[in-house]
């Protein structure tokens, strides 16, 4: 077992999924879980069957109030937070992740993997022959971090519900510190797959969702790291764009794609007028 890292694991929902994480890495290494949809057949399972894992129950704060939770909770020198909906985390790639950190003398705030199936068009990787590289972001499905530094930095941001949480993180720890992409610790991210939906109304509801949190978090991360000034006039065409998208679907009468463009504008609205991110499925 190793002894100096602790593996976060972050769920709403997803009681599949995290115990087959958990059945794979059970005695390996620290394992907690924060849950924050109040799962109790989840906690009733992880006490019966996997009495060593530390499991808490908190309000649904967000992606990064989740992570500073548990982060107050870990003694040791590194932690790996995840989402239960990443394949391919063996024992050993947590191993790699421990002697990179020795390479690079803990001089950095967070390292991530390399994902066989991201999207090259939204998520920007390194090439694939740098065993390990710089990067200015990472992906906040799968990070580990140097918990000293962490703590340094303040951790997450916790006005950020969903999305964008871990490019500010990124973007303040870059100033400091360095994030770097571990290239031979390659992983697969099963996007959108970590809640557990039972019926088409539940998919809609959690896609209007996840579409109003990250127009919401682009706003605010524009105008925290730019002036609300010029992220006013990055938004003007997204603006104008969403609108049209809401006349295009009155017309059609296509209420679910109706549904999404309305959350999206009512995301990046409370966003400019500074409402905290509050909406809820």
């Amino acid at each position: 077992m190793v002894s100096d890292v602790t593996l976060l694991l972050l769920t709403h929902k997803s009681k599949d999924l995290v115990i087959n994480f958990v059945n794979d890495l059970y005695k390996k290494i620290n394992i907690l879980i924060i849950d924050n949809s109040n799962d109790l057949s989840l906690k009733k399972k992880l006490s019966q069957s996997y009495p060593d894992v530390d499991f808490y129950i908190i309000e649904n704060n967000g992606y990064g109030n989740a992570i500073n939770f548990g982060s107050k909770l870990i003694k040791t020198k590194y932690f790996l937070a995840s989402n239960p909906d990443i394949t391919g985390l063996t024992f050993n790639k947590i191993l790699e992740f421990v002697r990179v950190a020795a390479i690079l003398n803990d001089e950095f705030s967070v390292m991530g993997p390399r994902y066989l199936n991201a999207n090259p068009k939204s998520y920007k990787q390194s090439f694939d022959n740098d065993s390990i590289a710089e990067m200015r972001y990472l992906s906040g499905a799968c990070m580990f971090f140097n918990k000293k530094n962490f703590d340094e930095l303040g951790g997450f941001d916790e006005n950020f519900f969903l999305y964008f949480e871990e490019n500010d993180f990124c973007k303040r720890s870059k100033k400091k510190y360095k994030n770097y992409q571990i290239n031979n610790i390659k992983l697969i991210h099963n996007t959108g797959t970590s809640v557990e939906v039972n019926d088409e109304i539940e998919k809609i509801s959690q896609s209007n969702f996840r579409t109003w949190h990250f127009i919401w978090s682009k706003f605010y991360y524009f105008k925290k790291h730019y002036s609300f000034f010029l992220a006013i006039i990055y938004f003007i065409p997204i603006i104008i764009r969403i609108n049209f998208r809401i006349i295009l679907y009155i017309i059609k009468s296509d209420k679910v794609k109706l549904s999404k463009y309305k959350s999206r504008k009512s995301g990046l609205y409370n966003s400019i007028i500074g409402k905290k991110a509050f909406y809820r499925v």
